[in-house]
Order: C-alpha cells, then structure tokens, then sequence
C-alpha cells in the first residue's frame, strides 16, 4: 500500500487528527505550540523559517522552508553550517598557515554556494536543534515524502539533516537508493551502554574514567536536580550557562534558544510531558550546569548543555553532566548521541566517532542549482572529513 504524505501549516494544523506515536507525542507538545505563534523567531533568536507538519501514516515530522536567511543559525542554514560556523572552527586547528588557506577557500566556496542558492531547501525532520533524532522510516515512506515535496516545493532542494552510519545507517541507505547525495557535515560521538565494540583495553580505561567522574560529586559538593526541583526563575540561569559554553565559547551560529523557547522545552503538565528530561547541578542553592536530552527510537541526544565556564576546569562540571548523561542511558538502555567535538574526553568514556551526513535530493533542480551540491559534497569529502577526523573536530 502507498504512504500516505500531508503537510500542515499554522493554518491547517487544526485539521489534522493526532496519531497516537512517539514523534507525534513529542511534535505535538514541542513543534505545535511553535507553528502556532506564527514565528520560529519566537523560540529560537537566530533563526526565521517556514513553520510546516508532515505526516506520513502514523509518524509525523516538523519540516523547515527556507529561500535565503543566510545568518540562520546553521539548524536552518546550509550556508551557515558550512561557511559561517566552518570559518569560526579554524582556530581550533591551532595551525596559522593552514587556517590562512582555508579561509580562502571558504570564503571562494560561500560566494558559490549562494550564487547557487544553497538555502533554498526544505528540510524534513527538523526539530531546530544540533541533532535530529529519527523514527523508522520505509523506502515507501521515504519515497512517498520525497515526491510530494517535490511537488509543492519544485524549486527547493530536499534534505535530511543529521544522518549518522549507526543510529539512521538504514535511513541513509534508503536515501541514497532514492537518489539523494550524501553530503558530510561533522563527526559526532555515540555511546552504546553495552559497548559491544570496545576491547577490553578500552572498557577498563573506560570504567576507570567513569569512576573518577561520579566521584567529583561528593568532592565538590554538588547535588543533582530535575525539572521538579527547577522553578520559572531559574530558567534565566540555564539560558546564561547554554550560553557560555555554545555561543560565547564555541560559536554564535549554534541556535540561540530564548526563554521562550526553554519554557516549552521544559513545560509539563498533564496533557504534554516534557519535551527534554533536565538535570542540573547545584551547589548552596546555585545552579552551575545544565543538560536537558530528548529521546526518541532507542537514542537520547542532549540539545542543551552549558556550565559556567568561569570557574575552574577542575570543578569537572562537564565530567558530572557526562555520567549524569551515561547513568541514564546505563539505566533506560539508550544510546547517547552527543553530537561533536571534546572527542578524546569523550573517546576516554567509551563513546565512538562516526561522520554524520546531510542527504540532499536534488535530481529536479536545474544544473547550476546542483552544482553547488555537487562541489560542496566533493570538497568536504575531500578536505573537510580528513581535517574532522585528524583534528577531532
């Protein structure tokens, strides 16, 4: 039997009957609240996109329409994730020479890429954050998807963002049978509970490290809290530490989440349970850390994480939100994607590298507009990956 595609917007969301599924659970609590408002601008400070809900049989997918909106934080920005954010990571190369020529090439590439109108795209399951978590998804579901946006966005190219060779590997396989290029965008670090791929080298060094981190929280006296023990005042205090860490620390085109945006994440009552489970650390009634996961299919990835990176490095802040993080994926038997970069703390904790890819179709574009995908996807097979994985990016 044929899937069944509809799209929904602000003003035909009404319509739509409810599944009751574990993405429409987590759709209808997080996304619908944000099509309602009118404005993604309202949640997310540095993004503006086309709000929409698509539904195939009973699982359902927010999806984002962009034309341009090229200072986009790069969840809605190709340009921005590949020019913007690729030219505040040069400095981590700590490799003056290489960082000069680099440059120029990315500054020679992003002129392309908007000549080729890189932004005009539709991108499926895309929830605004670092990493999109998937259902199951058949080659009939992916097809019927990809046909009827085709239809209703004849000038965008479609894409898939945040598809890793473990966790979406079949997904990525249906894709690419489909036609869609795959484009790699960064490594990420997945953690497995039951670690079947370590050597017994690895797991000791790895049950050792794990120790020595669950330790720090009787040495520096922190407490772990939930969203319970979490009121509406100490939302400022968890944007601030987000902050430091993604925006001020690493780069402003991570997504700029507002109270607005927190509120919802967080929001529980009896008719939506909370988008994100939080935990936070506390010390004499302050709040130093923050890290709030979602779930879905098997896999939690955590969206919001932030510490105050004024005090010192050996509090271990990001050491005690790592085994919160691995205690609960221990006790619900889930496997942590937690996204890229700090690789070799995270390879010392037994998490694993693995590249992640944008799949793109664009079989209907015209030449030109394929082109740009065409060199993008050349260049970062060819310089891009080798630098992720020499440099730990």
């Amino acid at each position: 039997m044929k899937a069944v595609v509809k799209l929904y917007d602000a003003k035909t969301i009404a319509t739509f009957v409810w599944p009751d599924s574990e993405t429409a659970r987590l759709a209808k609590g997080y996304w619908l609240p944000m099509m309602h408002s009118g404005s993604s601008a309202a949640f997310v400070d540095n993004v503006e996109t086309q709000l929409l809900l698509l539904s195939v049989d009973d699982v359902v997918l927010p999806v984002t329409v962009n034309s341009q909106a090229y200072e986009n934080s790069y969840v809605c920005s190709f340009y921005s994730h590949y020019i913007t954010y690729a030219k505040d990571e040069l400095t981590t190369l700590q490799f003056p020479l290489l960082e000069r020529l680099l440059a120029l090439l990315i500054a020679g590439v992003g002129r392309l890429l908007k000549g080729t109108k890189i932004n005009r795209a539709v991108i499926v399951n895309n929830w605004m954050l670092s990493t999109n978590l998937y259902p199951a998804l058949s080659i009939p579901q992916l097809d019927a998807i990809t046909e009827h946006l085709r239809a209703v966005f004849p000038s965008h190219a479609i894409a898939f963002r945040s598809i890793n060779t473990v966790t979406e590997a079949a997904i990525g396989q249906s894709l690419q049978s489909l036609g869609y290029q795959m484009v790699g965008s960064r490594q990420v670090y997945l953690f497995d509970p039951q670690s079947p791929e370590l050597d017994e080298a690895r797991s000791r060094r790895k049950k050792r490290y794990l120790h020595q981190d669950r330790r720090l929280f009787a040495t520096q006296g922190y407490e772990v809290i939930d969203a319970k023990d979490l009121q509406p005042v100490d939302l400022p205090r968890l944007i601030e530490l987000y902050n430091a860490l993604y925006l001020h620390k690493y780069s402003f085109n991570n997504p700029q989440f507002n109270l607005s945006c927190l509120a919802l994440m967080s929001r529980r009552d009896s008719l939506h349970p909370p988008f994100l489970t939080l935990k936070a650390l506390r010390q004499a009634g302050k709040i130093d850390a923050i890290v709030g996961f979602y779930t879905l299919n098997g896999v939690m990835t955590t969206p919001l994480l932030g510490y105050d990176t004024r005090l010192p490095k050996n509090t271990g802040l990001y050491r005690m939100l790592t085994a919160c993080l691995i205690e609960a994926s221990e006790q619900q038997n889930l496997l942590i994607n937690q996204s890229s970069g700090a690789a070799s703390f995270k390879w010392r904790r037994g998490f694993t590298g693995h590249i992640e890819y944008t799949a793109v179709f664009h079989r209907h574009l015209s030449f030109y507009r394929r082109l740009g995908w065409w060199l993008l996807a050349g260049l970062v097979d060819w310089v891009a990956i080798p630098l992720m994985k020499k440099y730990k990016l």
